[in-house]
């Protein structure tokens, strides 16, 4: 039996850096704990998580946090290579190209806003390797960065709490979707996964998001198409391309059969096509951008750069860091027996129609 080709994880370094942000927030000076689960107010109150308190009282709590995703994720998936991307700061193409693009977000807290700049350097610093791209969001990297590991033979894992990646899965590429409960909770979404929960395949899901549009980012989509409606629609005719064919050469009638009469007159519209091929445009990633081969972004690295520099951040972190530096000595395999893997959701035949485990949370 071969070898399974080397494994690239990629993370999304503004996307987890806000849910450690609102993870942890609860916890800091002046919010209460939150009561155990269970019925409300009942129980013991959780202990607060450890939290590095550097001299200077800089908020640390979500960079901890995301050091915490990336070196849990690194523990059960045992990645030969890592690259982090982060948002631009200063542009972005996507709100050049549309002004209303995410336009309705309140801004960042400014402690978020800290930790989120800090970040990237700080990572750099330990050994890691970050991108910013000039002009284009993490999702950018993401998919450029699959898209090089592809050409050079290696897998690659996705991790993001951002539903946007998932127009990347193919067969060499999964999405680690990090969701409420964290690392413990990520679901490992494959090409087979995808079209069982939404009923497309990833090569469609920009056509899918397009139809469905993304509130999140500002994005409507066309009056009529949920999430269920897109999917009949891709389902029938593959993409919206050939919807419109039929629509615009004599075959609306198979159109009306499967989104219904009021849809499909919608769909043919030109503000219908307006809108899609406005969202295409912004929801598509690039997969062009320059990124470093993964031989050139291998683990592990040198655990007291790492530890020095988060150190000085005032966060103070041990043994968790092992999969990222080689461990000293690395875990028995007893021990890696422990370490839970992501699940990867299946639904069987007989269940088709019911709601996949935890489903309304992660998708």
């Amino acid at each position: 039996m071969s070898n399974p080709a080397p494994l690239l994880l990629v993370v999304d370094g503004n996307s987890l850096t806000h849910r450690a942000y609102h993870a942890g927030s609860a916890y800091q000076p002046g919010s209460p704990a939150p009561a155990a689960p269970g019925l409300a107010g009942a129980g013991p109150p959780r202990t607060p998580p450890a939290v590095g308190r550097p001299t200077d009282q800089a908020p640390v709590w979500a960079l901890r946090g995301l050091i915490g995703y990336i070196a849990r994720a690194a523990a059960k998936l045992r990645p030969d290579a890592l690259l982090i991307g982060f948002d631009c700061p200063d542009e972005s193409r996507r709100k050049a190209e549309y002004p209303g693009y995410k336009a309705h977000r309140p801004d960042k807290p400014d402690d978020l806003a800290e930790q989120i700049r800090a970040a990237p350097g700080l990572l750099a610093e330990a050994g890691l390797t970050t991108i910013v791209a000039r002009a284009h969001e993490a999702d950018d990297v993401l998919a450029s960065a699959a898209a090089h590991a592809r050409r050079c033979g290696w897998r690659t894992v996705v991790m993001t709490s951002d539903r946007d990646a998932f127009a990347l899965i193919d067969e060499s590429t999964s999405v680690l979707r990090v969701r409420n409960g964290g690392i413990d909770e990520a679901v490992l979404v494959t090409p087979q996964a995808l079209l069982e929960v939404y009923g497309v395949h990833p090569w469609q899901y920009v056509d899918y998001a397009a139809l469905r549009g993304d509130p999140s980012d500002n994005l409507p989509g066309v009056r009529g198409f949920g999430s269920a409606t897109a999917a009949r629609l891709l389902a029938a005719f593959g993409t919206v391309e050939a919807a419109w064919t039929a629509l615009d050469t004599g075959a609306a009638a198979s159109v009306r059969s499967v989104v219904g009469e009021a849809a499909a007159q919608t769909l043919a519209s030109p503000e219908a096509r307006a809108i899609v091929a406005r969202n295409r445009s912004l929801m598509r990633l690039r997969a062009d951008l320059p990124v470093p081969n993964p031989d050139d972004v291998r683990l592990p690295v040198d655990r007291f750069v790492m530890r020095r520099a988060f150190a000085e951040r005032g966060i103070y972190l041990g043994p968790s860091l092992w999969a990222l530096t080689g461990g000293s000595p690395p875990p028995t395999p007893e021990a890696l027996a422990q370490v839970a893997q992501p699940w990867v959701w299946r639904r069987s035949p007989r269940a088709r129609r019911d709601p996949a485990p935890g489903q309304l949370a992660l998708f």
